[in-house]
């Protein structure tokens, strides 16, 4: 994997990211996301400090479930626009439910182990507020709710690996099977620093864009909005999310078309290993691709 073919598939990905069928597709589905965190975050402004740091993560968890499943679309939408292929989206719609429905359990396990951090977290602020020896104990025991966020944290940075390794895999293999678990970790062995590369540049973007639009709606939250119940907090960073997620569709659709590119490389990579031959510089067939929503 050279320089060359990173920028190669960087330009054709980002080609690719503003397609008007696939974001009429995806808005939508941002779009929900974005409502979620909106329903958090007003349900967060009255609410105690405990409840608050489990209404911060959880919409991350219920984003990546949805995500998850429009990127299989994506990934397969995306795979036959560089082939050139005709698209019958209603066949690849009706071919993926199956799919969308098993890939959107994956984030489960992610899920349920932030439930277990945050029940833990709930136990050390309950001993805080014992009579005489709480302060001292909350004191004495502070590097454990670090670590439990710290945990929290880690397990939001793992629900963005996933979208990005699990979804092509998923896609363009066509289904969740036992060994896809196994197949993630032989692409991540076959070059560990390869996949890191080509996850940063895959969510550079993505975190570039955030950053910006979480700048500007703070700005505009502390300069502009008014207002303390759940109702008109709710309302205004409602119609806040609006352009807020039209905005961020081509960055996701980036995200998910260089997760295919890099996976196309890595598959690539893994085949002159084992051939001892150099492949050809367009993006390559899945070995175990199914071509029955083609």
């Amino acid at each position: 994997m050279t320089f060359a073919e990173i920028e190669n598939v960087f330009n054709r990905a980002l080609r690719y990211s503003f397609t008007k069928m696939k974001f009429v597709f995806v808005l939508p589905v941002v779009l929900v996301c974005g409502l979620l965190i909106v329903f958090c975050r007003a349900l967060a402004v009255n609410a105690n400090s405990w409840l608050s740091l489990s209404l911060a993560f959880l919409p991350v968890f219920l984003c990546s479930g949805v995500l998850l499943s429009a990127g299989v679309i994506l990934v397969r939408l995306y795979y036959h626009e560089v082939k050139g292929h005709k698209v019958d989206y209603k066949r690849l719609f009706s071919q993926s439910v199956q799919v969308l429905v098993g890939i959107s359990y994956l984030t489960l396990p992610l899920m349920l182990s932030y439930l277990l951090l945050w029940t833990l977290m709930g136990v050390f602020y309950l001993m805080r507020e014992i009579p005489t020896v709480g302060p001292v104990l909350a004191t004495l025991f502070s590097f454990a709710p670090f670590l439990l966020v710290f945990g929290s944290i880690v397990l939001s940075v793992g629900c963005l690996v996933a979208l990005f390794f699990v979804t092509p895999e998923v896609a363009l293999k066509n289904g969740v099977s036992m060994k896809l678990a196994e197949d993630v970790y032989k692409r991540m062995k076959a070059s560990v620093f390869s996949n890191l590369i080509l996850f940063l540049i895959g969510t550079l973007p993505v975190a570039l864009c955030v950053g910006v639009l979480i700048g500007s709606a703070v700005m505009t939250g502390a300069n502009y909005l008014q207002g303390v119940d759940v109702l008109s907090v709710g309302l205004q960073w409602f119609f806040i999310m609006v352009p807020f997620c039209a905005i961020l569709t081509p960055a996701i659709l980036f995200f998910f078309n260089f997760a295919t590119e890099g996976y196309a490389l890595m598959h690539k990579k893994m085949k002159m290993e084992v051939d001892g031959e150099q492949p050809a510089g367009e993006l390559e067939d899945a070995a175990d691709l199914k071509e029955s929503y083609s």
